[in-house]
């Protein structure tokens, strides 16, 4: 009985640090869809929309259901602008709900969120905020020189793009559901910080996310930022 006891006792604490570690993998998928996207100019996020931004959500390999019109679930990343200083630690975030529109199977994409103003970012870092509901929400343009001077980019305080299949394109995630995630805060930090603490009191960035971060104010001119 003693060594059942010690089996589990062991199965449970590899799968504690499992669960643990699972946030600091995502964070470097988060770094690596960032700058894949943005390598290819002619297909990345256009500049002047990044310039512009407030704040960013990356959400590595969200899950689509296998249903014409499917729910979602993901895991990944915001950060938002300090000023003057470059991007925030991030904290986390998970995608539930909403649609796509038309989609075949159960397949997986990378998501981009650029939030353009000061609303968009105040209710990205409260607790929960609904796209399209609470926050305007539409596709946003592709290529690094592409206008955004167009209505959708002008109104929208949520632009939204999706890489599947190799294929990268404006979306927009009407009725998706963007939660922070406490237990994954804590995996990266070693404390339960809301999205708004990491963001707005000045936590420092984590070698974790180092690469994240970089990669943010690289592609943003920002220099020497952390």
């Amino acid at each position: 009985m003693p060594y059942l006891f010690l089996l589990l006792l062991t199965a449970a604490t590899l799968f504690g640090a499992d669960k643990a570690a699972e946030p600091i993998a995502r964070l470097d998928e988060a770094a690596a869809v960032f700058q894949e996207i943005m390598g290819i100019s002619d297909k990345s996020i256009p500049q002047d929309l990044l310039d512009k931004s407030h704040c960013i959500v990356i959400v590595p390999s969200l899950k689509k259901g296998a249903f014409i019109v499917g729910a979602k679930y993901g895991k990944g990343f915001l950060s938002c602008r300090k000023p003057g200083a470059g991007w925030s630690a991030p904290g986390t975030v998970r995608v539930e709900g909403g649609s796509f529109g038309l989609q075949i199977g159960g397949s997986e994409s990378d998501v981009i969120m650029l939030v353009m103003n000061e609303r968009g970012a105040a209710k990205l870092l409260s607790s929960k905020f609904t796209l399209g509901g609470e926050g305007a929400v539409a596709a946003g343009p592709v290529g690094r020189e592409a206008t955004a001077q167009t209505d959708a980019a002008m109104r929208a305080e949520t632009l939204s793009w999706s890489r599947a299949r190799g294929v990268f394109a404006g979306i927009s995630l009407q009725g998706a559901t963007l939660r922070e995630d406490l237990d994954d805060n804590n995996a990266i930090y070693g404390k339960k910080y809301s999205n708004k603490d990491i963001v707005q009191t000045g936590i420092a960035v984590p070698n974790s996310a180092q690469k994240l971060i970089s990669l943010l104010n690289k592609y943003s001119g920002i220099k020497n930022a952390n």
